[in-house]
């Protein structure tokens, strides 16, 4: 990249996007933050309004023009496919032509992709993100990205939001038909949505769109009180999660050079883990425990400034 080259990285979502300009040496000259654009909910044209404008207001800060941005980068969620990526990445160039406004270079990533390379600021490492879904991004010495799990909810997910919240649905249901042990769940459900019978619970699941992820918080609530039922929930959310961080610690230890000595770090990131709950106190625990090649370790920087990282490596 070219000494008077600035580059642009962004992380979009579907509340906010957080984007910042850094220059050649990777100093971060401004941030800004606006609306959603995640394409998939919004559509690409609004979401290349947001981007756009998110361009404009950095170069207007680090005091460039946009024709100075060696790249643009943009980490979204609902990006994790070639196809979205290239219908995103066409859409933002489209639109910034339409408004006279000159882009060197848009790549479009996942959203878990540029927070991976935030975490380590670009080194080897290993991200398990848990929010309404779950999925682990490892890279090893080699520069390899791989992935475990992130198959959705019908599929896969373990440990997540969604888990949660259904198998904390699960056990009310048990309890209500006498099949389960007394759960603190039930009076909470009801509490707190209404739910206290079979007619509401089937009605609000499968006519209504019930967020089932939103009984997570009630789960976690629950098994901190020492409630046995959603302890048991939360313990096999760690298991689970556990399994995702083993599988590409493998890999990457396979990968990676011989004889190196030094933990792998590790990454928490979602609404779950990445604050203190039972579940990433007990998560934690039980890898420093099983996975001692692994260290969890905070995030180096944001994911917009790993999408700017990305952004300098393009030539």
């Amino acid at each position: 990249m070219k000494k008077d080259m600035f580059v642009i990285g962004m992380d979009g979502g579907g509340t906010k996007t957080h984007a910042v300009i850094v220059d050649h040496h990777g100093t971060v000259m401004a941030e800004h933050t606006l609306g959603p654009s995640n394409f998939q909910i919004i559509g690409v044209e609004k979401a290349a309004d947001v981007l756009h404008e998110l361009v404009r207001l950095c170069c207007e800060s680090a005091e460039c023009a946009p024709k100075h941005v060696a790249a643009v980068v943009c980490g979204l969620t609902g990006a994790g496919r070639p196809g979205d990526q290239k219908r995103m990445a066409e859409g933002l160039k489209a639109y910034a032509a339409a408004k006279k406004t000159v882009l060197k270079s848009v790549l479009v990533e996942s959203d878990a992709r540029i927070a991976l390379e935030g975490a380590f600021n670009g080194a080897p490492g290993i991200i398990l993100i848990a929010g309404t879904g779950s999925i682990a991004f490892g890279k090893d010495a080699k520069g390899t990205v791989h992935r475990v799990g992130g198959w959705g909810r019908v599929l896969g997910d373990e440990g997540s939001g969604y888990f949660l919240g259904r198998l904390g649905l699960t056990a009310v249901t048990r309890e209500l038909d006498g099949r389960g042990e007394k759960t603190a769940l039930t009076k909470m459900l009801a509490s707190k949505y209404g739910l206290k019978d079979q007619t509401s619970i089937i009605n609000a699941v499968y006519k209504e769109n019930f967020d089932v992820a939103s009984v997570a918080p009630l789960v976690l609530e629950a098994a901190s009180r020492k409630d046995a039922e959603a302890h048991a929930i939360v313990e096999f959310a760690v298991m689970e999660l556990t399994e995702h961080v083993k599988t590409l610690s493998q890999r990457l230890t396979v990968k990676s050079a011989k004889n190196v000595r030094s933990k792998l770090p590790l990454s928490f990131i979602g609404g779950l883990i990445a604050n203190t709950t039972i579940l990433s106190s007990m998560l934690q625990q039980h890898i420093a425990v099983n996975i001692p090649a692994v260290q969890v370790t905070a995030p180096m920087s944001s994911p917009a400034y790993g999408a700017a990282l990305m952004g300098m490596r393009t030539r």
